[in-house]
């Protein structure tokens, strides 16, 4: 009966969500009550379970998501990704830009909403198609494999955040592990990947697109330097804090001032603030941006940071009454029982929901939500539980089609139709997919 219920959950959720058109998060609250009341709780420990659930999800995402997106938007507005884009590809050599626009695209994706990273820095792949006489996918499928990776494995991307929130992973993990089974998974999506298709699709680009990236070019742009920094110093502070805490728990170290101060700086608050603080100055206040012109950037910036947050919290909801209700730890008993592993039982929850409605966020919770409460069972190491996270991004990943935004951002922008998008940009996540789920079974057996 339990499992009914959560089957059919899953149901209503798919339903509310592609029938009715209902937004997620409502969906989401919608579909917990439901669970709460058809489980026999009483109305009142359903509202109280949604509060906690809300509550104990936001206290953390609400705060790491907020500062990242400032973070990003401070960047997006200093032309900082296209100094990046520049600087890579100036080194790397034409020869070798598609690696350039991987790894600009890997390192941009880490504190910039994808589809924004994608509008930025797609012109630069038609300068880069014009000057060389290459296909137009030959550098942007590249490009699109790192976004797509860094803004599914590596926090303080929201998905990340907020499944590593809701199944108790710790970030330091997330990241060092999303660049470890991340790395690998872009160049076999976008370089390897890129030069083959290329060849079988013709794209052709707005034409107004080639002419904003001459105006760009005009632009005093920030330096490589700074912009590596900016990014560099909360990843540090975080993994720094992570490696400290180990060494504390298996005694190699012990506590003291020092270790208390990396803890603090290693937080993610304290990392994200001080990286977006940073970027104030460096990105606004040197660069002679006004100090209303920056309010308006970071109010303007929460904006699809809200949506997102919110969602996420639904999430956490979701996780909650699964707990309350008692059928997560039915559902716990019969997975420990299952010949399933818990990676690849991750990732097939999330792969479900987005190939049936498109939305990977959506995907990342709900299959986070039911993840949570089976966990314990299992007694997951931190490294282990920060895989199941990369297991269930990847998952979200699968298999973009027309009811993804993304798919239609890519068409548009690269000049190519339905069945060239189904062969370049769906064939490409679901190669970051599959790639994400084989690299972290394997890391799994290595840690």
């Amino acid at each position: 009966m339990l499992l009914a219920i959560v089957i059919s959950a899953v149901a209503l959720l798919l339903l509310l969500v592609l029938r009715f058109k209902i937004n997620a998060f409502i969906a989401l609250i919608v579909t917990s009550m439901y669970v709460g009341l058809a489980t026999g709780m009483k109305p009142a420990s359903v509202l109280q379970s949604i509060q906690n659930g809300m509550g104990g999800t936001l206290g953390f995402v609400a705060t790491v998501v907020g500062l990242g997106a400032i973070f990003g938007a401070l960047l997006e507005h200093s032309g900082g990704a296209r100094s990046l884009a520049h600087y890579l590809v100036g080194k790397f050599g034409y020869e070798r830009a598609s690696w350039a626009m991987v790894l600009t695209g890997f390192i941009v994706a880490i504190p910039v909403f994808f589809d924004v990273g994608f509008i930025i820095l797609v012109p630069i792949v038609y300068a880069l198609s014009r000057d060389t006489g290459r296909p137009v996918l030959y550098y942007g499928i590249p490009l699109l494999a790192g976004l797509a990776v860094t803004h599914s494995f590596i926090p303080p991307t929201p998905g990340p955040v907020a499944v590593a929130e809701i199944v108790g992973a710790n970030l330091g993990w997330v990241i060092l592990l999303g660049f470890i089974v991340g790395l690998p998974t872009a160049i076999i999506a976008g370089p390897v990947f890129g030069k083959y298709i290329s060849k079988r699709i013709t794209a052709s680009p707005p034409a107004f697109l080639q002419e904003d990236e001459k105006d760009t070019d005009q632009k005093e742009l920030p330096s490589f330097g700074i912009i590596a920094a900016l990014i560099g110093v909360p990843l540090l502070l975080i993994l720094v804090n992570t490696i400290s805490g180990v060494l504390v728990d298996k005694k190699i170290i012990g506590t003291s001032l020092t270790t208390d101060i990396i803890t603090f700086l290693g937080h993610p608050f304290t990392a994200l603030t001080l990286a977006t603080l940073l970027s104030l100055y460096f990105l606004g206040t040197r660069r002679n941006v006004s100090g209303k012109e920056l309010l308006d950037i970071s109010t303007k910036a929460l904006g699809p940071a809200g949506i997102i947050i919110l969602i996420t919290g639904a999430g956490g909801v979701f996780k909650q009454v699964l707990i309350d209700s008692g059928i997560g730890k039915m559902m716990a008993t019969s997975i420990a029982h299952s010949a399933l592993p818990p990676l690849l039982l991750a990732w097939l929850l999330a792969a479900v929901v987005r190939v049936t409605q498109g939305s990977s966020t959506v995907a990342m919770i709900t299959a986070a939500g039911i993840m949570a409460p089976v966990l314990d069972v299992f007694d997951l190491s931190a490294p282990h539980r920060a895989l199941i996270v990369l297991s269930i991004a990847s998952g979200a990943t699968i298999l973009s089609h027309v009811n993804d935004s993304g798919f239609w951002l890519v068409g548009k922008y690269f000049g190519i139709d339905e069945k060239q998008t189904l062969q370049s940009w769906t064939v490409m996540e679901t190669i970051i997919s599959v790639c994400g789920l084989v690299l972290s079974l394997a890391v799994s057996f290595v840690i």
